[in-house]
């Protein structure tokens, strides 16, 4: 292909000029704005060069969201073009890219930003930690995932998106059948969002090992802390698998590499192993720190302690062992022998066990429980039934000799929906409401929180059940068109339908951030929901040191200890607190990996090698640089409190 060629746009349409557009007048938007402000510094001292967990989580948060409605819109044209029959609204091209982005996007820039958020944030103040133990590492983390979701978002609109699926299999990935750079896109940018995954999960796992507060064993940790434990002991262990995947697949392409290749030695069943042996572990990935969020949220709004913590606790690591021994179970289609298939269906089906475990935890945490029915507890509840029904689909999905009938049918969509939507974005939703006051200060408003709860519940039922019978009847998923004699239309219209509720349903959160933002008071405790873990023992808004007295922990709810029985959560006096600086060498670094991915998608060398220099300027200025971070004296420890309402006994 030309090299200019590669810069075109494979399939020129008003949506896409209009999208380039867009883009071009809110980048103009942005910069006139924060011009106009004169906000530069600010932005620049504040948030680009910040190493504050608090602010990194809500950095996440922000771009979760955006990469929200980015997938949306993507699944809303999906359901458009096969409401109809013989539908003529997307090319066939432009429909393999649209379910393509829509599933990476989702997956790897949406939901792994929103668990991401809430981890970071979270985290360090339910252990009683000032920080992350690597500050720096974490800010890091977090641009080079915001730059790879940058590099794969441009996509569409210079040379084009990945068109192979999101998980792109070869050969069909290969540049035989495809030829254009969208899966040079897929396979740099993740590499780089995948980078800073794995530096968080080394991070956090030093951080709840090694910074817990005095008497927090692990047995007395909250049970969010434990998933986000065993999560990134999960993405320690599955992530390098797909980076060497990524590695092997980038050389196939752009080097002629024969990994994958079907001729001279390559193996194409290399990458299905390759991707699943990451890719399952990924759904847990998504799924604990989801489990771990209701377990928080459930005992607060039912008055009651966590049911069977220990089982609770056994269940996860349970969880976390057998999702690395399932992955045959998305390909036991591919030729492998019926042995291999019925050793994957007993993993698959052994793996639905310590997941029912929790949900009969949950259930008797409830029962008898003085329940209040808040926004996040609305989803907590909403997410039993909606998972199950997901669940029992996936333990049907496990028998190998029955896949052959659900495999690659809309049956296997409705059943993959039903688990991530309510068992991810119900808990991210959950969680978002539930600490957005020790976030942001404010509550958003609970009536109009319903409203989209509901929406977004109903619509996930309406779009998705149809899928069911659909698939059994043989709809092929990745069909962009169908005729009307095969009787998929009215199943397809009503999904369509329930796509258009979740869209209202997520419109609807946005209007609430907006009218509680303007009209919420700000007037609230910094325990409005009568919590029972650390993070909300202290202030709203959370200082930059987090607790100026370290807390004295006795129990996995030492908040709720505190309030009840009297427990001392801070004894001793305050001390001077030493605390890292901000830099902007993780902004810099991450900044010129994007240049890095951007040459190497369009085979620009020069500009890659200069981005490679660029790249070690940074680490050697790191190694050499002596910053030893700051110290906040007692005396302003003393005013902060006491201008924040004083240490909480």
């Amino acid at each position: 292909m030309d090299f200019f060629d590669r810069f075109a746009i494979p399939h020129p349409s008003p949506v896409i000029y209009a999208s380039m557009v867009a883009i071009t007048l809110t980048l103009v938007a942005i910069v006139a704005g924060v011009t106009y402000t004169k906000k530069w510094g600010y932005l620049w001292r504040e948030w680009l060069t910040t190493v504050d967990h608090k602010r990194i989580g809500m950095m996440y948060l922000i771009s979760a969201l955006l990469m929200l409605f980015r997938g949306g819109a993507d699944a809303i044209m999906m359901r458009a073009q096969t409401a109809l029959p013989e539908n003529t609204l997307l090319d066939s091209q432009h429909y393999n890219e649209i379910f393509t982005t829509h599933g990476v996007v989702m997956i790897i820039f949406m939901a792994m930003a929103f668990i991401m958020a809430l981890m970071n944030f979270v985290v360090p103040l339910q252990i009683g930690a000032r920080d992350v133990a690597f500050p720096r590492l974490n800010a890091l983390s977090f641009w080079l995932y915001f730059w790879g979701a940058m590099l794969f978002n441009i996509s569409f609109v210079i040379g084009g998106s990945p068109d192979a699926g999101w998980t792109s299999y070869f050969p069909l990935a290969g540049n035989e059948f495809s030829q254009s750079v969208g899966t040079n896109y897929y396979m740099i940018a993740i590499q780089i969002a995948g980078l800073g995954t794995l530096i968080t999960g080394i991070n956090f796992i030093v951080t709840i090992l090694k910074m817990r507060a005095p008497g927090m064993t692990l047995m007395k940790m909250p049970m969010f802390t434990w998933s986000a434990l065993i999560t990134n002991l999960i993405i320690v262990f599955a992530f390098p698998v797909l980076t060497v995947a990524l590695a092997m697949g980038t050389i196939d392409r752009l080097f002629g590499g024969n990994f994958f290749t079907t001729t001279d030695g390559g193996m194409d069943m290399l990458w299905a192993n390759l991707f699943w042996v990451w890719g399952h572990p990924e759904v847990y990935i998504l799924i604990l720190p989801a489990f771990g969020i209701y377990s928080e949220i459930i005992p607060t709004f039912a008055r009651r302690n966590l049911y069977g913590y220990k089982s609770m606790v056994a269940s996860i690591v349970l969880i976390s062992v057998l999702s690395f021994v399932v992955w045959v179970h998305h390909f036991f289609t591919m030729g492998q022998g019926a042995m291999v298939n019925s050793i994957f269906s007993i993993t698959t089906m052994a793996i639905a066990i310590p997941t029912g475990i929790k949900i009969f935890n949950w259930l008797f945490t409830l029962w008898k429980g003085k329940i209040t029915i808040t926004v996040p507890m609305l989803y907590s509840l909403g997410f039993i039934p909606i998972f199950t029904i997901g669940g029992v689909t996936g333990v049907m999905l496990g028998m190998s000799a029955a896949d052959y009938q659900y495999h690659n049918t809309m049956f296997l969509v409705a059943h993959f929906h039903l688990v991530i939507i309510p068992g991810v974005v119900f808990a991210m939703l959950a969680g978002l409401t539930y600490w957005w006051p020790k976030m942001f200060g404010f509550m958003l408003n609970e009536r109009i929180g319903k409203l989209s709860f509901w929406l977004i519940s109903i619509g996930t039922c309406v779009a998705f059940f149809p899928m069911f019978i659909s698939g059994l009847d043989g709809q092929a998923r990745r069909m962009y068109t169908y005729s009307e004699a095969t009787g998929f239309g009215i199943w397809n219209m009503i999904s369509f339908v329930g796509a258009i509720m979740l869209a209202a349903g997520f419109v609807t959160i946005v209007y609430n951030i907006y009218y509680s933002t303007r009209y919420a008071s700000r007037d609230i405790s910094s325990d409005p929901w009568d919590a029972r873990s650390l993070e909300w023992a202290t202030h709203t808004p959370v200082p930059d040191y987090n607790f100026a007295i370290t807390p004295q922990v006795n129990s996995s709810e030492a908040f709720w200890d505190s309030k009840k029985n009297g427990h001392k959560l801070f004894p001793g006096e305050y001390k001077e607190i030493h605390m890292p600086n901000n830099s902007g060498v993780p902004f810099i670094m991450s900044a010129i990996f994007f240049v890095l991915g951007f040459a190497l998608v369009f085979s620009i060398w020069i500009l890659a090698v200069i981005a490679l220099l660029g790249i070690f300027a940074c680490l050697a200025h790191r190694s050499f640089e002596q910053d030893h971070g700051y110290h906040i004296p007692v005396e302003e420890v003393k005013e902060t409190e006491e201008k924040l309402g004083g240490a909480r006994q």
